[in-house]
């Protein structure tokens, strides 16, 4: 009784530690992420991207859209892709081996032909079966390859690119007009040490979309895609915008990225060996720099925005939550030697340490803590006052935290409705009871796949985009 009595404190301490230092931490990114979007928005002017449209400065950039299965959608987001506000781009829709029709609505929707392209074999990917243009679309190039997986087609979008810069693009989601003008800046900022650049995803579930491009904001109908509204506002006005100004970012969202394509070819592109290729390639980034003891810069750009389908199931939902827990954790044990060495300056010490610690160490810890409550109050060691003020403090600050992020918001857009802020504002109190605790059961759920070796992504089932009337 003794000995368990010492197992129940030691645990019961790791558990308050952790969430304690885990507080002080997001209280930390919550000051820095405001002190970064002061600083952006002071320097920005509103004509900036007219003046970065005429004056010449703006990089040519490919935009990469892997599609596998994505009929529903790929039209859409084509058609958004070509009527983006830009002087110099191309768009490479690469069709990796789908076993619907995404490759024959675009042959019917945009007159599609087989051309013959010269290109170079950088970086590896599955072969190409045939390329495909339009007279009409001079700037589209689609590709159809056999299937190799999300980071394949990738690849492969790389090698047939023209320009310095690529833009991947999920092919479920659509970017505003002025998406490449905004996360071009950058780019002109620092010309030389610049090597990515991430923009901000929100949720399009609810928007009306028309032509391919998103015409009236609106928040989901649905309870599970509002609820991960706040959470994805959290996730980029205050995680990103704090890992960007501390150099510590290591992730830039598959679904809007802009990387130079030189340094993504010395890397040899996107690795095949893990699910989340997206932060595999940043981290991978980081290491190569690093390593060399050359100078880089990535950043992410809060009003640069892209709208993306969220799930809408619990079944969808739990899927892509434990293929991202498993991409991280294969991230993380590729690149181990990352993982809080000095050597590889904050992407090391603080990123790579931080998932570490609060994404994987932290679920387990935390379910520890959970099974040893009836233990804590059997042996005296929690009393029913303290757990009640300790669940009550915890609810409150993640609350506060979450409205903390629609502040952020607020100070991005400057065009929120006040009934879709009292939404979030409900949604943020709303997912602390349940939708937390079940993010946190699937994130376990992936540690155990990574242990057992799961591969493969899983059905993402995808819907077609809200239209307005008449179109």
């Amino acid at each position: 009784m003794t000995l368990l009595w010492s197992i129940v404190r030691f645990l019961n301490g790791c558990v308050l530690a952790l969430l304690l230092v885990q507080s002080v931490i997001y209280l930390w990114q919550l000051v820095v992420a405001f002190i970064e979007l002061r600083h952006h928005r002071r320097g920005a002017s509103r004509a900036d991207p007219w003046w970065m449209l005429t004056s010449g400065v703006a990089l040519p950039i490919s935009i990469l859209v892997p599609a596998h299965n994505e009929e529903e959608t790929i039209v859409e987001n084509v058609r958004s892709m070509l009527a983006l506000h830009y002087p110099d781009f191309e768009v490479i829709v690469i069709n990796d081996g789908s076993k619907d029709r995404t490759l024959a609505v675009l042959v019917e929707a945009l007159g599609l032909q087989k051309i013959e392209r010269v290109w170079h074999a950088d970086v590896e990917h599955q072969e190409i079966r045939a390329l495909y243009g339009s007279p009409r679309h001079p700037r589209l190039l689609v590709v159809d390859k056999v299937n190799g997986g999300k980071s394949d087609a990738l690849n492969a979008g790389i090698n047939l690119s023209r320009f310095p810069l690529f833009c991947a693009v999920d092919a479920d989601s659509l970017l505003d007009h002025d998406s490449l003008l905004q996360v071009m800046r950058p780019f002109i900022e620092e010309p030389e040490e610049m090597v990515a650049v991430g923009g901000r995803i929100c949720i399009v579930n609810g928007c009306t979309v028309r032509a391919g491009q998103v015409t009236d904001i609106a928040l989901p109908a649905r309870p599970l895609p509002l609820l991960q509204s706040i959470e994805y506002i959290r996730a980029f006005l205050i995680a990103r915008l704090a890992w960007s100004r501390l150099d510590a970012m290591l992730i830039i969202s598959g679904a809007f990225g802009l990387f130079k394509r030189s340094a993504a070819v010395k890397v040899g592109g996107y690795s095949h060996d893990t699910v989340g290729e997206d932060m595999e390639i940043v981290v991978k980034l980081h290491r190569h720099f690093r390593e060399r003891d050359q100078k880089y810069q990535m950043r992410f750009v809060a009003d640069s925005v892209c709208w993306t389908q969220a799930p809408e199931t619990l079944g969808v939902l739990r899927r892509q939550r434990t293929r991202w827990q498993r991409g991280m954790m294969q991230t993380l044990a590729k690149h181990r030697l990352m993982v809080f060495n000095p050597k590889y300056g904050p992407a090391g010490t603080l990123g790579m340490g931080y998932f570490f610690l609060f994404d994987i160490i932290g679920p387990v810890v935390e379910l520890a803590g959970l099974l040893l409550v009836p233990f804590s109050f059997y042996m005296g060691e929690v009393t029913p006052h303290f757990f009640l003020a300790w669940v009550a403090l915890t609810f409150t600050y993640g609350v506060f935290l979450s409205a903390s992020s629609l502040l952020l918001e607020m100070m991005v857009t400057r065009t929120t409705r006040p009934r879709d802020l009292a939404l979030l504002a409900m949604s943020a109190v709303l997912e602390n009871f349940g939708y937390r605790q079940l993010n946190n059961l699937w994130r376990l759920e992936g540690i155990w796949q990574f242990l057992t070796g799961k591969q493969g992504w899983g059905a993402m089932q995808r819907t077609k985009f809200r239209k307005s009337a008449g179109t």
